[in-house]
């Protein structure tokens, strides 16, 4: 029997010859075994990086997908605005304008000191007054306007605010002329206001041109060619936005009319970065009501107390950021948008302008305030730019935003800013 180097025999150990074959087997086969898991876990490896990748691609494909659902909604809403105002023009009727020269000026001067009934003749030749179409009836209601005087209770046929206008200038109630009147022939001429929702220094800034060549006052021009052109009276009236809502006007009638008389009780928008539900439920049940236009609240009081008109501009806040709005005279809302785009102001403590425009790139429309840019489509280009995370992500996670177009740092805004 053989063996071992220390002279002990396989049999003297306790092991056979054939035990030891058999271990010999059993570790190979354990082995193999072992490497078969090992394939078969490198195998599964791969089957999970795979469907890693598979479930990234898709995520990515996912928010491509959103992402130019997104920018499709608000492509077609941009065409819709542009269709509604083009839809404007053909429908509304023009009214016959007029030279308002040196001689007609002082043809309205002189019928101004004749007492009710040509007070009545000077509105009457401006057409500013909204009546029946009967010249007769017209004109012995605004000579009973007239007869009124100064009063701030009275509102008179037009887009005009009695109370308001007497309440800016002080001197108007010693004129001796009902304050439409007194607008008409010179109050318009001297740049005041004939009403909060009017801006004439705007206004007149726009059609320069126009106003040079008839003569007419910044509200004349409006009610007889500027609103059948789709013109805009004050920066947070936009009137393409406005129309693109559904709203159906006559031939004779103007948005801004229309939006003062039933649009806002239907609850309807005078311009992107006026949310009427949103205003409300910050004041409370007053606005929707007894005040009136939520946008006429706003500019004549809610600003005052701090109420912002959207999720994404803070009044407040930005009245404490900026000092020089309260030496502007106008209110927190319109002085941002009347700034150049280039000065990067923030209409609150969530939008960075700057950040944005330069996540924007050069595709960005000149001279369109940056956050209504946002707001209507920008959002959806500037993938980079939102609350805490890329667009996308935040996309990702709240796909219901693709169909109702709300944009990640507004919907971000409106949760509380959580």
């Amino acid at each position: 029997m053989a063996r071992n180097r220390r002279g002990v025999t396989p049999a003297a150990a306790g092991v056979q010859p054939d035990g030891a074959a058999a271990i010999l087997a059993e570790r190979g086969r354990t082995l193999e075994r072992v490497q078969a898991l090992a394939r078969e876990h490198a195998g599964l490896r791969r089957v999970a990086h795979d469907a890693q990748l598979r479930e990234a691609l898709t995520r990515t494909e996912l928010s491509l997908a959103l992402f130019e659902a997104a920018a499709g909604r608000a492509e077609a809403e941009a065409r819709l605005r542009a269709q509604a105002l083009s839809a404007w023009r053909r429908l509304a009727r023009v009214r016959p304008s007029r030279r308002h020269n040196r001689p007609s000026k002082a043809l309205d001067r002189f019928l101004a000191r004749l007492g009710s009934l040509g007070q009545a003749l000077v509105i009457a030749r401006s057409g500013v007054w909204r009546g029946e179409g009967r010249a007769l009836h017209d004109l012995r209601h605004m000579a009973a306007y007239a007869r009124r005087g100064a009063r701030s209770d009275v509102a008179p046929a037009a887009l005009f605010s009695q109370a308001a206008y007497l309440s800016a200038y002080p001197d108007v109630a010693a004129a001796r002329v009902a304050p439409l009147v007194h607008y008409l022939v010179r109050g318009g001429f001297e740049g005041r206001a004939p009403a909060s929702f009017f801006q004439p220094a705007w206004y007149a800034s726009r059609h320069a041109h126009a106003l040079a060549a008839t003569g007419l006052s910044p509200l004349e021009h409006y009610v007889r060619a500027g609103a059948r052109e789709g013109a805009s009276p004050h920066p947070l009236f936009d009137v393409g936005h406005y129309l693109a809502q559904g709203v159906e006007l006559a031939p004779d009638d103007d948005p801004l009319s229309h939006y003062l008389r039933e649009g806002w009780r239907r609850g309807l928008s005078p311009g992107p970065l006026f949310d009427p539900a949103w205003y409300a439920a910050q004041v409370g049940a007053r606005v929707g009501s007894e005040p009136g236009p939520p946008l006429l609240h706003y500019l004549d009081q809610g600003w005052r107390d701090g109420v912002s008109p959207h999720p994404l501009f803070d009044a407040r806040w930005y009245r404490e950021t900026y000092p020089d709005v309260e030496a502007a005279g106008v209110d927190p809302l319109t002085h941002y948008l009347l700034e150049p785009p280039e000065h990067f102001r923030r209409p609150g403590p969530w939008f960075d302008a700057e950040a944005y425009a330069t996540a924007r790139g050069e595709d960005r429309p000149a001279g369109l305030n940056l956050l209504i840019d946002y707001l209507l489509g920008g959002a959806w280009k500037a993938r980079d730019f939102g609350p805490g995370s890329s667009a996308a992500v935040y996309l990702a996670r709240r796909p219901e935003l693709a169909r109702t177009g709300v944009t990640p740092l507004e919907h971000w805004a409106r949760q509380g800013r959580a």
